[in-house]
């Protein structure tokens, strides 16, 4: 759909409609361009398409009743969403949580965040054009699917975490299975760079294109690979460690934090979220390896069940999520259901920075614009 606007200042501008229904707007997203031929005024992003009122369910449905409905929230990496909630609750009831749960918690958010990450390369490297990467991403992604379906029984949304826990421990052969899959999946990363990240048609495609500066992204609130792109050594994980990643990162003297350094263009642009995530990949396998040999340690026992609590107060709890700091905040009111529940999203701040840096790009460098910030649709509306 289109319309064409006279503007007697400024000669023809053309308005169109990419989405909600488009492929490259990762959701059912809208954004109404503004163009001047190919190259854009602005792109306005039009959101609420997937509305779900999933916060005012939180207050109908009760605490452990509200945990299938997180894996909505981001159900690219639902784990995290589980664990957001879960920690929040916690942390109002003061529940406690044994350590063998938080090093599963760890376990199965690194191996989510691997997979979201697999959909989030893959998609943009296809959405530029480039079709092969995708189907190499897939396949490690259906590894993933195996190993956590093998853990809880299901491959998207989980519903793992509880409060006070996971809902399973490790099956037997479990630990075994997963780290054959790290010895496969790191060498297929050095092929993952050498097949598209350092491509040369690929990194002139995206080099300089739609570069947000440290200032921006901490203006604009970006969180996660967005902000570790502009240049911005922000993780939540190492920062503010939660759970049981002080322990983990103990183990990890020289753990890096990947940033962006502008080498095929500008700190910032879209080649450095691209490639913050590859790098994100191979920081996920080390943290599994040391999960999985400190959880050999832990005592039995992966879930305290919550006695009778009366939640009362309020709590916030912020877990590092695939697309960066995701918070929730949570307000009881002594009874059994929330009072208010809140959940705070990497893409919906992302997308407010959508029309600053769409002005003045070409028509096609908006899908590339997009797919760096890998938004996606249930974190923007919920």
């Amino acid at each position: 759909m289109s319309e064409l606007i006279l503007e007697s200042d400024s000669g023809a501008e053309l308005t169109l409609n990419m989405g909600p229904q488009h492929p490259s707007t990762h959701g059912v997203i809208r954004f109404v361009i503004k163009t001047d031929g190919e190259v854009m005024r602005e792109a306005v992003p039009d959101v609420g398409y997937l509305h779900r009122a999933i916060e005012h369910i939180a207050e109908r449905v009760g605490y452990e009743g509200f945990m299938p409905y997180t894996d909505r929230v981001d159900y690219v990496c639902a784990m995290t969403s589980n664990h957001a909630w879960a920690a929040a609750v916690e942390k109002l009831g003061g529940l406690p949580v044994p350590r063998r749960g938080e090093y599963l918690r760890v376990i199965s958010d690194e191996l989510n965040r691997i997979s979201s990450h697999c959909i989030a390369l893959g998609a943009m490297a296809m959405d530029l054009g480039a079709i092969t990467p995708f189907p190499y991403a897939l396949r490690e992604r259906e590894y993933v699917n195996d190993l956590l379906e093998a853990l809880c029984g299901a491959r998207l949304t989980y519903h793992y975490h509880r409060l006070g826990g996971v809902g399973w421990d490790l099956p037997a052969g479990w630990r075994d299975r997963c780290l054959t899959w790290l010895d496969h999946f790191e060498p297929v990363i050095d092929e993952f760079d050498r097949l598209i990240t350092y491509n040369q048609i690929f990194c002139k495609r995206l080099g300089g294109v739609a570069a947000i500066t440290a200032a921006e992204a901490i203006d604009y609130g970006l969180v996660g690979p967005n902000l570790r792109a502009s240049g911005v050594r922000f993780d939540l994980r190492v920062d503010e460690p939660y759970s049981v990643y002080g322990d983990i990162l103990a183990a990890l003297p020289g753990f890096e934090v990947p940033i962006g350094d502008g080498r095929m263009g500008v700190v910032g642009d879209a080649w450095d979220r691209f490639r913050v995530r590859v790098d994100e990949w191979r920081g996920s396998v080390k943290l599994l390896r040391v999960a999985l040999d400190q959880i050999e340690q832990t005592p039995p026992g992966h879930w305290e069940r919550p006695k009778k609590t009366r939640f009362r107060g309020e709590a916030y709890a912020r877990i590092e999520s695939a697309r960066g700091d995701m918070g929730c905040y949570v307000i009881g009111d002594g009874t059994a259901n929330p009072y208010r529940a809140r959940f705070r999203t990497g893409s919906f701040n992302a997308m407010a920075i959508v029309r600053e840096k769409s002005r003045g790009l070409m028509l096609a460098d908006l899908v590339a614009l997009i797919a760096s910030l890998d938004v996606v649709a249930p974190e923007i509306d919920r």
